[in-house]
Order: structure tokens, then sequence, then C-alpha cells
């Protein structure tokens, strides 16, 4: 007696089985979904509720009062406050680029080490392992104008020939920052090259080879069309970060000389826990969203039009 191939269900009990698969499967994320909702939704939400708002502290505690975009219109008026958006804007511009750079120059050295390669690796990670409050107090000391290892260097080299207040004028300020920047967080971008480099074929590398292509034929027809996926990543995570830079220039340089090195994130921490001005606090910290959204945005849209533009 021939055994019986049991039927495939009818349309409808498998779209009910589904049905009920993805309500199971919506009931086991509702928790996550909870807890992103009240960490990261709710509090955005209410900063763009108080930056609406005009907040007044009291003896009972604080006093709303709406008064719609005025808020904003301060901002828009505010030469400190677009002081602070250029210099956030440039700062990330200079040490992103400078860090793909580096980081794809250091990237392509360990990945052509044969040897010690891990190791290579575990010391690029050092800097990045570092919290940015201690490694800000580090370069601190190095700059120091009066017995910073820096100074003690370009001095005895004969560079210069006295001490230089490496943060004492906005120029110096700037550029001493970027560089502790740029040492921290290239490590993170060579990271994430290598990983890159990792997964790209050596066959192809080898069939360029054999028909005579040089190293940087190789370079820029393989590796680098290969490795846009890992740059564009490493760009927009040092992006979002360079956009929200607080704890180096708060350390280094406490925004100063004047304010040449206020970011955003100091504007805002300023206005919000010195000045106590909680609805200007929160407009600046809405407008930085906004600004890193578009900044985002239009990465994002520059480099979908190149890829397309190179599969055309």
């Amino acid at each position: 007696m021939e055994a019986q191939v049991p039927s495939l269900p009818p349309v409808q009990a498998r779209k009910s089985l589904q049905a009920s698969d993805r309500r199971s499967g919506y009931g086991l994320l509702s928790p996550a979904i909870l807890v992103i909702a009240v960490v990261t939704l709710f509090p955005i939400v209410y900063s763009v509720f108080m930056s609406l708002n005009d907040i007044q502290l009291t003896t009972s505690g604080y006093k709303m009062s709406f008064i719609g975009l005025k808020n904003y219109g301060v901002l828009v008026n505010s030469g400190v406050f677009w002081h602070s958006v250029w210099f956030t804007v440039y700062y990330a511009i200079v040490t992103v680029i400078v860090e793909l750079v580096l980081g794809m120059l250091i990237a392509l050295a360990i990945q052509n080490v044969q040897r010690l390669q891990g190791v290579s690796i575990v010391v690029m990670l050092i800097p990045w392992s570092l919290i940015t409050v201690i490694s800000a107090q580090m370069w601190g000391y190095i700059y120091n104008g009066v017995y910073g290892v820096l100074n003690y260097i370009v001095t005895s080299l004969h560079i210069v020939s006295q001490p230089v207040t490496w943060l004492g004028t906005p120029v110096s300020a700037v550029i001493s920052m970027m560089v502790a920047d740029i040492w921290k967080t290239t490590p993170f971008v060579v990271i994430i090259l290598v990983s890159g480099l990792q997964m790209i074929p050596k066959d192809y590398y080898e069939a360029a080879y054999i028909d005579g292509a040089n190293k940087w034929e190789v370079f820029w027809n393989i590796t680098f069309p290969l490795l846009r996926g890992s740059i564009s990543l490493a760009a927009l995570f040092r992006i979002l970060q360079a956009f929200g830079v607080f704890d180096l220039p708060f350390v280094l340089t406490n925004g100063g000389p004047g304010n040449s090195t206020e970011s955003l994130a100091m504007l805002g921490e300023t206005s919000l826990f010195q000045n106590l001005h909680f609805g200007i606090g929160a407009s600046i910290a809405v407008s930085t969203v906004i600004l890193v959204l578009a900044v985002c945005l239009i990465f994002l849209s520059a480099f979908r039009s190149m890829v397309e533009g190179d599969a055309a």
C-alpha cells in the first residue's frame, strides 16, 4: 500500500499561519521596541516640544509657555550660534577626510603585513580604546606651553626658538584639537577598512597582476570600488560622531580661546546647564540633529550617485 503524500495547506491556511508568525514576532519584539521608544524616541519628541516653549524655573519646578519658533529665531540672529555651526561643520569635514585617507593607508599597510597582523590591529586599537576625557587630558599635557613635551621636541630640534602656546590662539587651538581627534579616531576607520579589505577575493588581484596592472591600477580599479561600502560606513559613523563632539574641546580648550573651538554640543550644554536657557538649549539640540541628518543625506546621495555612475 503506497504511503499518501500530505498535500500542501490551502492558500488561506498558509496566509493565516504567516499572520500568526508575524504576530508572534511582533510580540517578541515589543519589549525591545518599547525600551527604544522610551529611551530614544521620547527624549527626541520632548526636546522638540521644549524647543517650542519658553521655560522658566519656579520655586515649585518649572513653567512652560508656548512661543512657537521664537527660540529658533533667536538662534538665526545669533552670531555665536552660526560660529558654532561653522566650526562644527568644517571640523567634521576636515577630520573625517583626513581620517579616511590615513585609515586607508594604514589599512593597506596592515593588509600587506604577512606577520604580526593581529598585533598591528591590537596596537591600532589602543588610542580608540582610551576614554576621550583621558586622551584629551593627555594631549593637554603634550600641548602645555610651559612643560609640554611637544614644545620640548620642537625647541630641541630648533624648529622654533621659544615655546609655543599651542592652545592660546584660535588657529593653533583648532589644529591642535583636530590632531588629537584624528589620533584617537583613525583606528576606528582602520578596523572597518581592514575588515572590508579581507572580504575582497584575492583572485581579483592575481588576475589583475597577470594582466600586467600596476599597484595603482589595482587599487583604483579593484580595491577602491569594492571597498566603497566600508568607506561609506566608516564615513557615516565618523560624521555622526564629529558633529556631536563635546568632551574633547570641553577638556582640551573649554571652547576657547574665546569661542573659537565651541562646538554645537558645547553651546547647547552652556545654554542648558550653565545659563539655564532650556528652550534655547533644546532648539540648539534639535537644530544639530537636523543639520546632521541633512549632511548624512547629502553624503549618502552623493555616494549613491557615484556608485550608479560607475555601474552605468
